[in-house]
């Protein structure tokens, strides 16, 4: 199978670069693969989408019919104490008029209509597991993995060979922590000169209240209780225009304290009188997960490699003081294709990273570049250091300040104490278990495990002795778990729970442990998450 251009991921933007690259040249191949089992799937986000770069891609987009149809009404930034929400003044990049709330797989699922419409070709269930090179080093395509094997890697009655999909051009869009992006980014050194990219965990459900209580198109963040001081997190709330909100909570990984727990921080939160009284009468429909890029500009590796690009978060495009990243990977995509347009028609040299330099891209990352590596120092430092770049400096301050790894900030479990998270009550506060099963995860039981210990001792000489387990903590899936065996102890991957976050594979404090594509169509089902 050969192709112009092969798009690895249908999100933002692997879907926008398919988009204009159909729009500038119809005759122009283009596939996309996505390892979810249809479009949407995989995809989580908050989501309060600003239409920029949609704007930009489809001036119709209205009279297209895309699912943007609860524009923002009213913004809420609070600091929450255990019992108290104080207002704060709404920072200027949190400001949301002219933006909506919306369901970005649903955004994206439109996404997928109008480029098939185009003559993309679009294949959902196929994770791309490696990159095809040529005698010179360059990438010519991608391999998917193989279908039907069992717990032992053996060919059973279903087995289907992998397929090598070759392209001219190849863009890694698989979203935040992509495997085949640090594939390349790693053969190729792409980040030698950035800064290490830094991450945040994002937990979120969906609600159905009490109509009384709904409020469309209202947008709360908070900041403060339950997390401490030192630890950099925070909350949103989005009232859609069907009695139902969007509730998440992102806590920060470069996080200290091993005993911290994501999820039950995040059940805790919903205990707080502010929210509770929102939820209470209603029931919850969805959960899910997923790691987002926080490092900003100073962590962007080089975006061009020898046969393609990285676009979107898989290049981490996210802007931090905005809480948003989906306008940004979609402008990242419609730039790529205009640059790839121009090399494969014209024979020009690659353009990407020139034009995404001159781009509002670059520009709005650069103004906010020092407002989260602010908060390393905790939450006061981070919020003057923002009120100062935000007010003062505007983002053109004579310095950068740096991102460190977030694996390296685990401390010593006997440096640090132990927190107690309250019984889940069921109603308003779940375990993970109960909220596994609002994920629509599918796996074959008998499918190969997709999650891969360097050294598997590591887990208890290090992981279990020094850290007391964490990986038991900042899983939101119950994948990992130890287990007694013969008067010891053993590490247990229970793959079948992955909601292919990619939280371990970040935050292992001796980067022990590597997640690699499932079987394509495994994992999550997300609606309209």
């Amino acid at each position: 199978m050969r192709y112009d251009v092969v798009i690895v991921g249908a999100g933002p933007a692997g879907l926008g670069a398919a988009i204009r690259l159909k729009q500038l040249n119809p005759t122009i191949t283009v596939c996309i693969l996505e390892k979810g089992a249809e479009v949407g799937s995989h995809i989580l986000s908050g989501a309060v989408i600003e239409p920029r770069a949609l704007e930009e891609l489809f001036p119709d987009w209205k009279e297209r019919g895309a699912p943007l149809t609860t524009p923002v009404s009213k913004d809420k930034f609070l600091f929450l104490t255990s019992t108290k929400a104080f207002h704060l003044p709404t920072p200027p990049q949190m400001h949301n008029q002219g933006n909506y709330v919306t369901s970005l797989g649903a955004l994206c699922l439109w996404l997928s209509q109008q480029a098939e419409g185009l003559g993309v070709e679009i294949y959902p269930g196929f994770a791309g597991t490696d990159c095809l090179f040529n005698e010179k080093g360059e990438v010519i395509g991608v391999q998917t993995g193989p279908l039907g094997l069992d717990r032992n890697g053996n060919p059973t009655s279903q087995f289907e060979a992998g397929v090598k999909i070759f392209g001219r051009m190849t863009f890694l869009a698989e979203g935040c922590r992509g495997s085949l992006a640090q594939q390349i980014i790693k053969t190729f050194q792409l980040d030698k000169d950035s800064n290490p990219q830094t991450y945040g965990m994002g937990l979120k459900e969906i609600w159905e209240i009490d109509p009384l209580k709904s409020k469309a198109g209202h947008v709360i963040h908070t900041i403060g209780w339950p997390l401490d001081h030192q630890t950099y997190g925070g909350s949103f709330i989005y009232h859609l225009n069907t009695s139902q909100v969007l509730i998440g909570f992102v806590v920060g990984l470069d996080y200290q304290n091993p005993y911290l727990n994501p999820f039950e921080e995040f059940q805790r939160f919903k205990t707080h009188p502010a929210i509770r009284s929102l939820l209470e009468g209603g029931r919850c429909i969805s959960y899910g997960a997923r790691a987002l890029n926080e490092g900003g500009y100073q962590s962007i590796p080089k975006l061009e490699f020898p046969g393609g690009f990285l676009i979107g978060c898989s290049a981490g495009f996210l802007n931090v003081a905005k809480i948003k990243g989906s306008h940004t990977a979609l402008k990242s995509g419609m730039i790529a294709a205009e640059a790839a347009f121009e090399h494969l028609m014209e024979g020009k040299a690659y353009s990407y990273k020139k034009r995404l330099e001159k781009s509002w891209v670059y520009e709005e990352l650069y103004k906010v570049r020092n407002i989260r590596p602010g908060f390393q120092r905790g939450i006061w430092f981070g919020l003057l250091n923002a009120a100062f770049e935000t007010y003062i400096t505007r983002g053109k301050s004579p310095w950068t300040l740096r991102n460190q790894a977030d694996h390296i900030k685990l401390k010593p479990a006997t440096q640090c104490r132990k927190i107690s998270y309250p019984l889940p009550d069921g109603k308003i506060t779940f375990d993970r278990s109960t909220a596994l099963s609002l994920s629509n995860i599918r796996y074959d039981e008998n499918q190969p495990n997709h999650l891969h210990l360097k050294n598997p001792q590591a887990a208890l000489t290090i992981n279990k002795e020094i850290y007391d387990f964490p990986e038991g903590r900042y899983c939101p899936a119950l994948v990992y778990e130890l287990v007694k065996i013969n008067n010891g102890l053993s590490l247990q991957i229970n793959a079948q729970n992955c909601l292919q976050c990619k939280v371990c594979d970040i935050k292992d404090p001796t980067q022990n442990i590597v997640w690699t594509p499932p079987e394509g169509g495994s994992g999550p089902n997300y609606i309209n998450m």
